[in-house]
């Protein structure tokens, strides 16, 4: 009698699983993130403060605004050679996600050493600031492992991935603390919180190399050889992705930029605090989406259609319940947060926390949509709506800032996510249906195929 063969792990139960492992590791990270930017803001005060915010969102911006988002490319094209074990075709794949990261990382670093030096007026720093501003910019070459990080997620190396962001808030905790203690200035200050993003790096890099040689795919590996010949589409894939990334992640430093610009330091500062503190209540639930990436791209390739689109839709439903919990949270307790973290002077970040906090509850709620048009190599489709939505908000951005403030800004950007629900969700909708009108053709010529051969003069 043999053996029944295992049971498949259930789709939704691994991706929660490895969600878990990377909120045990997140969960340390919003706690010491929020300690080292207290220390920072308890011990610069916030005209200083803000002026360190300004600085980070700057080189952030360039930093996601150079890098490739090569992982989401070794994922989507590097899934199935590592299913196949075709080991050239992977090196190919690899070769070619590393060569992205040196590329953007060095363009990042020339592009944030040279806006400091020439535009820190309209960045609004203070005289003297642009040398350190120089300075930090040279921490944006390693501000995103992103081959690294798709090597772990991609081999469910989550438990890894999950001290990757508290590493680099240790690093940044323990550095502000010594700083406080030595009653630095702000120039210390950068230099712990650059310190934390370098750790991070090297962190993420030497586990990555270390699993892949593990599993001998290092053997044969070179750096020189054939990037994207025999894969398809993949420059295109790559530079949407990017873009979609770009404008995603990039756009929150660039809010941050314009607020500073038109309305201060100190004003700069209350949107940056209150994203920090939204960005860490909605974190548990974002969590499912690095997860939720190689589960999609592995039913792709095997072509599991079907098990998508329950999948996300299950990871929608527990979105939601995560979403309206959070907004409760921030709507009852977010002044009282905010005051006993950062100090009383810092509860009138409250008001605009909540739209931050409500922008981010709607994100939560679509977020299955963007990995599946990914997934489904589609991402052209999610550039399209981000940059429709983006454009869009940027425009209102300025009267919006002048007529209300931050509320203005606040009430924009819950807008906006609402509008970029609504266009991700009929993008996936219209292309799942593509989908399905490509299967039933392929299956349309197999049976007359099939028929053809049975009955080959005909009935």
């Amino acid at each position: 009698m043999t053996d029944a063969p295992p049971a498949a792990p259930n789709p939704l139960k691994h991706v929660l699983r490895n969600a878990g492992e990377l909120l045990s590791g997140r969960i340390v990270n919003a706690i010491v993130g929020l300690a080292y930017i207290a220390l920072t803001a308890r011990s610069l005060g916030k005209e200083a403060m803000g002026v360190v915010v300004l600085i980070n969102a700057f080189a952030q911006f360039l930093g996601e605004v150079a890098h490739f988002q090569s992982w989401q490319t070794l994922i989507t094209y590097g899934t199935t050679p590592a299913l196949e074990n075709d080991r050239p075709k992977f090196h190919q794949v690899l070769r070619l996600s590393l060569l992205l990261d040196l590329i953007s990382g060095m363009l990042g670093v020339v592009l944030g050493v040279l806006g400091s030096w020439f535009f820190w007026r309209e960045l609004n720093w203070p005289a003297g600031m642009s040398g350190y501003g120089a300075l930090y910019a040279l921490s944006i070459g390693v501000m995103t492992s992103a081959t690294g990080v798709g090597l772990l997620r991609l081999f469910d190396r989550f438990r890894y991935l999950a001290g990757q962001q508290a590493v680099s808030s240790f690093v940044r905790m323990i550095g502000c603390g010594i700083c406080a203690l030595a009653g630095a200035e702000i120039q210390w200050f950068l230099a712990a919180w650059a310190a934390g993003t370098f750790v991070s790096f090297f962190y993420i890099a030497a586990i990555a190399a270390w699993d892949l040689n593990q599993r001998g795919l290092l053997k044969g590996f070179k750096m020189m050889g054939p990037t994207s010949r025999g894969l398809p589409g993949v420059w295109r894939f790559a530079i949407a992705t990017n873009f979609s990334s770009t404008i995603d992640v990039g756009f929150t430093h660039v809010l941050t930029l314009v607020v500073g610009a038109m309305l201060g330091p100190v004003q700069a500062a209350y949107w940056r605090i209150g994203k920090q503190v939204a960005d860490g209540m909605a974190k548990p639930a974002r969590l499912m989406v690095p997860a939720l990436y190689p589960e999609l791209a592995k039913m792709r390739a095997t072509g599991g259609r079907q098990a998508m689109t329950k999948l996300a839709l299950q990871i929608g439903l527990i979105g939601g319940g995560a979403a309206a919990a959070l907004l409760l949270v921030s709507l009852v307790a977010g002044r009282w947060i905010l005051e006993v973290v950062m100090g009383k002077a810092f509860g009138a970040a409250a008001g605009v926390m909540n739209w931050q906090v409500a922008a981010a509850a709607i994100a939560i709620l679509s977020l299955p949509l963007e990995p599946m048009l990914v997934s489904m190599r589609a991402a052209g489709a999610a550039l399209a709506v981000r940059l429709v939505v983006v454009i869009a908000y940027l425009a209102a951005l300025g009267p919006l800032i002048k007529t209300f403030g931050l509320t203005g800004a606040g009430a924009a950007l819950v807008a906006s996510a609402l509008a970029m629900a609504v266009g991700m969700y009929f993008m996936a909708r219209h292309r799942l249906a593509r989908l399905a009108a490509e299967e039933g053709s392929a299956r349309t010529d197999k049976d007359d195929e099939r028929l053809s051969y049975d009955h080959p003069h005909g009935v």
